[in-house]
C-alpha cells in the first residue's frame, strides 16, 4: 500500500490545535512538506517544532484569519507565486451552538463565509497547480451532522451540509484531473471545541463536566471519545496515493455513533 507522501506539499488549515494539528503531524510523518495555516502565529510556531523531518522536509507557516476572506486570498496568492500545493486540508472551528430558529441572519452569513467561502477561495487558488501536476487531494474536515443533524447546533448543521454538497459537486468536476475530494466527519473527539461544548451543556443543564461527558460516551458504540490522532489517521489515508480511487464520499470517524448508512 503506497502511503508515501515524500515530495508532496500539504496545506493544513486550522492546524494550531485539535484535529488540524494532528493531521499536520500525521502528514509530516508520511513524508509531506507541511504548511500550517491559522490565525495564531505563536501556536503555529509551537506545532512547527513537532513536525517530523525524517525525509528532509521543509515545513512552513501561514497566518490568516478565516473571518476575513479577502485577507486569506491575499496571503494565499503570495504563497502560491512560486510553489504548488498537492494536498489541501480544509478545517476551521465550528460555529457557536444554539437553535437554528433563534440564530440571526448574520450568524449564518459569518459561518458561511468562514467555512464555504474560505474553502472556495482555497480551492480556486490551489487547484490549477493540482491540475498541472495531475495529482490532488482535497479533504474537508466537517461533522457527522452532515448525515444526522445534531441538536443545539443549528447554524453548524446548516453550514456543514452546504460544505458537504459543495465538496460532492467538486468531486465530479475535478475527478478527471487526478484530484479527489472527500469529507471526514468526526464524531465526539477530545479537542478544545468539544470541551467547550461539554462545559456549555453542563452550565445550561446544571450538571458536572464528567456527567455530561459520560452521557455522550453512552451514545457511542465504541464506548469512548476519540483522540484527534484517530481522526487524523483517516485524513492522512485519504491524502495518500493509496486512496486514489476514493472520491466524493463522507467518512464518519465516530466510533459507530451515527445511526445512518
Amino acid at each position: 500500500m503506497d502511503l508515501n507522501l515524500k515530495g508532496k506539499r500539504a496545506l493544513v488549515c486550522g492546524s494550531s490545535q485539535g484535529i488540524g494539528k494532528a493531521s499536520a503531524i500525521e502528514l509530516a510523518l508520511m513524508g509531506a512538506n507541511v504548511c500550517l495555516l491559522a490565525r495564531n502565529e505563536e501556536a503555529l510556531k509551537k506545532v512547527l517544532k513537532e513536525l517530523a523531518l525524517q525525509e528532509g522536509q521543509k515545513h512552513e507557516i501561514l497566518i490568516a484569519d478565516f473571518s476575513n476572506p479577502e485577507q486569506l486570498k491575499t496571503v494565499l496568492n503570495d504563497y502560491l507565486k512560486d510553489r504548488d500545493v498537492d494536498i489541501l486540508i480544509n478545517n476551521t472551528g465550528g460555529p457557536a451552538g444554539g437553535q437554528a430558529i433563534e440564530a440571526s441572519a448574520d450568524l449564518f452569513i459569518n459561518a458561511f463565509n468562514m467555512h464555504l467561502i474560505c474553502n472556495q477561495i482555497l480551492v480556486q487558488a490551489i487547484v490549477p497547480g493540482m491540475k498541472k501536476n495531475g495529482f490532488g487531494r482535497i479533504i474537508n474536515i466537517i461533522s457527522t451532522s452532515v448525515k444526522t443533524p445534531l441538536r443545539g447546533l443549528g447554524v453548524s448543521n446548516t453550514i456543514r451540509g452546504a460544505v458537504a454538497s459543495w465538496a460532492k459537486t467538486l468531486s465530479l468536476e475535478l475527478g478527471p484531473f487526478g484530484i479527489t475530494v472527500n469529507n471526514v466527519l468526526p464524531g465526539f473527539t477530545m479537542t478544545g471545541r468539544l470541551e467547550f461544548l461539554i462545559n456549555s451543556i453542563a452550565d445550561r443543564e446544571g450538571k458536572s463536566f464528567e456527567s455530561v461527558k459520560n452521557e455522550m460516551i453512552s451514545t457511542i458504540p465504541a464506548g469512548r471519545i476519540a483522540e484527534a490522532a484517530e481522526v487524523a489517521a483517516a485524513v492522512a489515508f485519504l491524502a495518500s496515493p493509496a486512496a486514489s480511487y476514493i472520491n466524493g464520499i463522507n467518512v464518519p470517524v465516530d466510533g459507530g455513533k451515527t445511526q445512518s448508512l
